[in-house]
């Protein structure tokens, strides 16, 4: 009796544990080895799988291309570097605007006909009236500061040397004197005379000397020539 309870106990003990191996076997999808657990392998190297196994089950130590491989890991982040500051710059002032060239001063000429009766070297009212509309209004308007004003008396070759350089000299000082009369600054005026050295017309002899006159009239001049800062 107590043989027969043995015997059963035993069976039953085998059975259950052929049951959890089974179990166990079925779980895993290859055929094990106890206690180790490690997974028989046949002479050629192989896994030897289960009759329970399918490719849900595959192990990547034995079928690695059953195994889905985990998605590469993304790349971490590249951290942003700000770019160094830029140093900062004063703002730079434009130069100022280039100064306009100071006009070249051009004489102003007046025939000595025009201020002088021929051969004198006294301001007529006819010539004081061209002074006071040429010279002292049109300075007076164009210019708001003068430097220096400069008179050159011209004569032409009649008469001799010394008498036209006299004349020539006397006439530009009668230009002056009148300027001043008028407000100008005399230590601003010079005046120079050139007699008959510096003709801008040559004439042939005429028999007629009134012709030779005539044709000699531009020579007989007063040149003015105003240097200052225009308005």
């Amino acid at each position: 009796m107590t043989t027969k309870l043995t015997l059963s106990a035993a069976l039953a003990t085998a059975a259950m544990t052929f049951s959890l191996a089974a179990l166990e076997a079925a779980a895993q999808g290859y055929v094990t080895s106890a206690p180790a657990g490690s997974v028989w392998k046949s002479g050629s190297g192989g896994c030897v799988r289960t009759g329970y196994w399918t490719p849900a089950l595959a192990d990547a130590d034995c079928d690695p291309d059953l195994v889905p491989r985990a998605a590469p890991a993304a790349p971490r982040p590249r951290a942003e570097v700000a770019p160094p500051p830029k140093p900062e710059v004063a703002p730079v002032a434009p130069p100022p605007p280039p100064k306009p060239a100071p006009l070249k001063p051009v004489p102003l000429t007046l025939a000595a006909g025009e201020l002088f009766a021929f051969d004198r070297a006294t301001l007529t009212p006819a010539g004081r009236a061209k002074l006071e509309k040429e010279v002292v209004d049109r300075v007076k308007q164009d210019y708001s500061d003068i430097r220096v004003i400069n008179i050159n008396g011209h004569g032409d070759r009649l008469g001799g040397t010394q008498y036209n350089q006299r004349l020539s000299e006397r006439r530009a000082e009668a230009v002056r004197n009148y300027l001043v009369s008028r407000g100008f600054d005399g230590s601003k005026i010079e005046t120079y005379g050139y007699g008959k050295t510096m003709p801008v017309k040559s004439c042939p002899d005429q028999k007629s000397r009134k012709a030779v006159i005539e044709c000699l009239t531009p020579n007989r001049r007063v040149e003015i020539e105003v240097q200052g800062t225009r308005r």
